[in-house]
């Protein structure tokens, strides 16, 4: 893992531009980085917004990410994959503290509280980069307010990409906002689905085969104090619908809350 940090931030010039301050690479597929973050900007923990560079034609390059920094952040911070010809990652993955990207500060989504029915338990289910929007999340003050127990089930292929996810989450109990608010409340299952470690499996297969209930030692799915939020790959999208939507979740939007909701926007 490695670490940039700018020595100064920059005057942005671009349309839309923010200055990157820091950038860490944690594999040679994944990296996250920081930027200012626009005065005028206020989002809810959980959405997204569209940032990208300038393209060879002229025109912007842009693309849906999450944003992994809480609400209450003066920076904002992106995690992201590395792919070699990506039209933006491929680009991206070289960004340096100094330089610029575009932020086009819109941000909306589906994975925010306001979305889901009060409940007492909150899963957060992702796959690889998926991880981004819970990182803000979990970092909120309202999430632990609103629920008793908040279980982060992530997968990867390999040890290694969980890193990013994992610093997080062992971080939390020492924050100096929200640690007092996690005691006691947080569960984490990191999953590989390559490299053998503690916990081996997808996330549809170790909750359909009842395996996670058994190893964090709790109930299996219920919709009256069940809520789940799911940001990954389509196909895992897919098939952690059919997972909860058989437990007898159903699933919420913005505008009709629900006991569990899905990222669209997001692409593994």
């Amino acid at each position: 893992m490695t670490d940039q940090t700018a020595p100064a931030k920059a005057t942005p010039t671009l349309p839309d531009a923010q200055t990157v301050t820091s950038v860490t690479h944690y594999t040679d597929r994944l990296f996250a980085f920081r930027c200012t973050r626009p005065q005028s900007l206020r989002f809810r923990s959980g959405e997204f917004v569209m940032i990208g560079l300038m393209g060879d034609n002229g025109k912007p390059l842009l693309r849906a990410y999450s944003i992994a920094s809480p609400s209450w952040d003066e920076e904002l911070e992106f995690y992201s994959i590395k792919v070699p010809d990506g039209p933006l990652t491929s680009r991206l993955q070289h960004i340096q503290p100094g330089e610029q990207i575009i932020l086009r500060p819109k941000p909306v989504g589906t994975l925010v509280l306001d979305a889901l029915l009060p409940g007492k338990r909150l899963w957060m289910l992702a796959t690889g980069t998926g991880i981004a929007p819970f990182a803000s999340l979990l970092r909120d003050p309202e999430t632990w307010e609103k629920y008793e127990q908040v279980i982060v089930m992530h997968t990867c292929r390999e040890a290694a990409e969980l890193t990013y996810g994992r610093n997080l989450v062992e971080a939390l109990p020492e924050d100096p906002l929200i640690g007092e608010l996690v005691a006691g409340k947080l569960l984490y299952y990191p999953c590989t689905t390559r490299e053998e470690t503690a916990h081996m499996g997808r996330i549809t297969d170790n909750m359909t085969s009842g395996k996670v209930f058994a190893n964090l030692g709790i109930p299996p799915l219920d919709p009256a104090i069940d809520r789940a939020m799911v940001c990954g790959s389509l196909a895992f999208n897919l098939d952690i619908k059919k997972v909860l939507e058989e437990a007898g979740l159903t699933e919420g939007a913005n505008s009709a809350p629900a006991e569990y909701v899905v990222e669209k926007a997001f692409v593994d």
